[in-house]
């Protein structure tokens, strides 16, 4: 029995110390990680259609999520996370402890502005709820504002998370890392099954909080074994917080305009056709897949690395690495898009058809990820070229980029619902393409069409202004 304790007690630490040492292999780990929890995200969309098909219901949950995604992305994915790593890099090379008290700082400080602000929102939630989504009746709007107020919890904990999330990428933990959303899309998966059927859609809100406990949970002890030991200092005047927030503004910028672009989009699909939001989040979902295994499993892996080469004015190297990490996610995504794209109908149907999701939901699934599929080598570069501007602490190229793409985006989504709403050249077009005569509305194909063509048009700016942006370093 003591054996047995020591043996898991050596399985554990070495799970908990294990690091990466190459971008290669720390992007392996990454992708391996990612795909599992696809697998799971998957499982729990097949389940979620299942148990609530494409109705008002699955509806509802989605659109409620927007409003706390969008204060989790804005503050802490977008912003924080990005501002972080570089910070701390600086303060730990300098001193280990006075790094280790700026962590403590800012931890506090944020879960401070946090917890402010989700009680702020707790209050306001029916008022945003009857502003962000117009096309919600009563019914879903009464179910729509409890389950926000519960959501908000998860951006709480997902502040904690990340921080320990930077910490780990510091010291190359990518393994414990890459266990996080396998674990969040557990306690999602937990919530369907053994939830809902007493809490119905409740009880999967329920699992999300469940599982951004557990993604904050498995991250604790390796933070302690890099070092890291919680203090309750608080205090809005240190140098770190000045420091962070110069580097977060403009990014949080930038996460702002996506984010919105992601509520308009939900408040147009809102207006569409019940279960149009569902349609919309599943076929993003699968496409998503592709993108973070490999577009966002690389630049996770490569930020640390270019940050060091630029910090320490290696710029040819930069440049290397840069362009070895480019080639090998073009490699990459170009035939799993082809994949994709091919075998779309295959895949919905394989993923999404069973219970209350029927074949028109399907066909409407399928065609919305053939049309997300364009655009999926665009997607995958995109964060490995915003990494390698901040990379020389170049946060505003990115941000108005951004902001142009996502403009760009609005406009051609409100274009091409409203000319998929009636019959035309276009519409007949795509109709018969992607085998949708039977569909009956598929406006919402117009949704994907527009996010595809904008998110190439980014990639477009961002590679040529990196070009000039570096042009006289090699």
């Amino acid at each position: 029995m003591v054996l047995e304790d020591d043996i898991r007690g050596m399985v554990l630490n070495n799970i908990f110390n294990f690091q990466t040492k190459t971008i290669s292999r720390s992007a392996l780990v990454l992708g391996i990680s990612y795909f599992l929890s696809a697998l799971l995200a998957l499982f729990r969309d097949r389940l979620l259609a299942g148990r609530f098909g494409a109705g008002p219901e699955l509806d509802v949950y989605f659109a409620a999520f927007r409003i706390p995604d969008f204060v989790y992305n804005l503050l802490i994915l977008g912003g924080f996370a990005a501002a972080f790593l570089p910070l701390f890099s600086e303060y730990f090379s300098r001193n280990k402890e006075e790094a280790w008290e700026a962590t403590n700082h800012l931890l506090n400080a944020f879960l401070f502005f946090l917890v402010a602000i989700s009680l702020v929102i707790f209050i306001f939630t029916p008022w945003l709820v009857r502003l962000l989504f117009p096309g919600f009746g009563p019914q879903e709007q009464a179910l729509a504002i409890p389950l926000v107020r519960l959501l908000f919890l998860s951006p709480i904990i997902f502040g904690i998370s990340n921080l320990l999330s930077g910490i780990l990428h510091y010291f190359n933990r990518f393994l414990v890392f890459g266990l996080t959303p396998i674990l969040y899309n557990l306690g999602i998966i937990f919530g369907i099954l053994f939830l809902s059927p007493a809490f119905g859609i409740f009880g999967v809100g329920m699992g999300v909080v469940l599982g951004a406990f557990l993604h904050m949970a498995i991250q604790i002890p390796s933070a302690r074994n890099c070092g890291f030991s919680y203090k309750p200092v608080f205090n809005l005047r240190h140098p770190a917080l000045r420091r962070i927030f110069s580097l977060m503004m403009p990014r949080i910028f930038a996460v702002a305009a996506q984010q919105i672009n992601l509520i308009v989009i939900v408040a147009i699909a809102s207006t569409i056709a019940a279960g149009s939001i569902a349609i919309f989040n599943f076929s993003n979902n699968l496409q998503s897949l592709a993108v973070g295994m490999v577009g966002v499993s690389f630049a996770v892996a490569a930020f640390p690395v270019l940050s060091r080469l630029w910090s320490q004015n290696q710029k040819k190297e930069f440049l290397g690495s840069f362009y070895l990490v480019f080639r090998r996610i073009l490699f990459l995504i170009v035939p799993l898009s082809l994949f994709l794209f091919f075998l779309r109908t295959l895949i919905t149907s394989l993923i999404y058809k069973t219970g209350k999701f029927g074949w028109e939901d399907t066909q409407l699934t399928s065609a919305c990820l053939g049309l997300f599929s364009l655009s999926i080598f665009a997607q995958s570069l995109i964060p490995l070229f915003v990494r390698g501007f901040f990379s020389f602490q170049d946060t505003k190229t990115p941000t108005l980029i951004t902001v142009f793409s996502v403009v760009l985006n609005v406009v051609l989504a409100f274009f091409f619902v409203q000319t998929l709403s009636f019959s035309n050249a276009f519409s007949d077009f795509l109709s018969k393409f992607f085998n949708l005569q039977e569909a009956g509305n598929i406006s919402v194909a117009g949704l994907p069409l527009a996010f595809s063509l904008a998110a190439i048009f980014q990639f477009i700016l961002l590679f040529i202004f990196f070009r000039r942006k570096t042009k006289n370093v090699l």
